[in-house]
């Protein structure tokens, strides 16, 4: 077997031992049934791919109604949805794979057509700086505690449907960065203003998720959170606010922080000057207090292998993921050589990739 350090265990300090450090990211498939539910199609895509990372987390499963960002996404926002959840579960789980679940609400990265005629929520009123963007309704305070409870509620059916941890979906401009970004949050109460106060919302969720865990998870449950460093918007999150979060979080009862970007070794997009890599700064802001999940544009067993040698805990495989999903089982084997790295029209239906899913991906 090869002798790479991404092959190597991890173990949590819950005790969760993740058999390697490559996970595969949360990636849009788009599949899910118009109401929700698990589809056939999802369970054959994930039942393709799964096996060879320590970790797999299915992406952006929307908590509430309203939280909903697009078409064809998951929900766990009711009991109704448990069966297919733990289909999707113990699909996952094959071959000592930890099955992860994001948990999402869009915020006002959605629109009425979506909601079936509702208007988008966010933190403010204030619509995000996009083409066609639709300006959302402020959340009222009861509101607010609401969807914290949905997250914790969305947590619980996680755990009965038998996945291995949630992760926070708190980048990409959702929900929990609105609350965070002072773009999108212009509130003058407990949840907006202080950078603190801007924490308010992302913390009590974390509350409300771990007891969840507390009350119901009888064996060690991972929770992650992922981040997107910087914003481009004015007022927007700039690498100072994320250095400060990111030091509270530290002290969290989550288990690791998934940096999201476009490229691992991706510098500041707002500071020119600034060329060392924001995954490193993060990396030296957590001192050890979290692993962390690095992403971006990962291919090859060396690109992977030079994340892991920098001290960053874990190597996600996003697009490559999906072209090889015998990744890890061919450097495991010594077949480097026989990796795909890009793929043709004929092989989308072997590798369980539907219409839906290339177009939301643009694959």
């Amino acid at each position: 077997m090869s002798n790479y350090a991404f092959l190597k265990t991890y173990q949590f300090k819950n005790g969760v031992e993740i058999k390697n450090r490559i996970v595969i990211p949360p990636m849009t498939e788009a599949s899910s049934l118009e109401n929700g539910a698990v589809s056939q199609d999802e369970l054959r895509y994930f039942k393709i791919h799964t096996g060879g990372a320590g970790m797999f987390i299915a992406p952006a499963a929307n908590v509430t109604a309203l939280g909903k960002g697009f078409e064809g996404q998951l929900s766990i926002a009711e009991d109704r949805f448990l069966p297919g959840l733990t289909r999707l579960a113990e699909t996952i789980k094959h071959d000592g794979t930890k099955a992860i679940l994001q948990l999402y609400h869009a915020g006002r990265m959605s629109n009425s057509a979506i909601l079936r005629g509702q208007q988008t929520v966010s933190a403010s009123a204030v619509a995000a700086p996009r083409p066609g963007s639709e300006t959302p309704r402020e959340l009222t305070e009861a509101e607010i505690e609401t969807i914290i409870t949905a997250f914790g509620d969305a947590t619980r059916r996680a755990i009965q449907a038998g996945f291995d941890g949630i992760e926070l979906h708190g980048a990409n401009t959702y929900l929990l960065q609105q609350f965070f970004s002072p773009h999108s949050n212009r509130r003058t109460d407990q949840w907006g203003g202080t950078i603190e106060k801007r924490m308010a919302f992302i913390l009590k969720v974390i509350t409300s998720v771990q007891t969840a865990v507390r009350n119901y998870a009888t064996t060690p449950f991972i929770i992650g959170y992922r981040i997107s460093p910087e914003e481009l918007e004015t007022p927007g999150i700039r690498m100072a606010d994320t250095l400060k979060l990111v030091d509270v979080l530290a002290d969290q009862p989550i288990d690791y922080l998934h940096i999201s970007l476009g490229d691992v070794w991706q510098s500041s997009l707002n500071d020119k000057n600034d060329s060392e890599p924001l995954v490193l700064k993060i990396k030296r802001q957590l001192a050890g207090r979290l692993p962390i999940i690095a992403v971006g544009g990962l291919k090859t067993p060396a690109e992977v292998e030079k994340v892991v040698e920098a001290g960053i805990d874990f190597a996600a495989l996003g697009h490559e993921s999906l072209y090889e999903p015998h990744w890890v089982q061919k450097v495991i084997s010594d077949q480097i050589d026989t990796i795909r790295y890009s793929i043709a029209e004929a092989d989308y239906e072997e590798l369980g990739i539907n219409l839906a899913f290339r177009e939301f991906g643009h694959l």
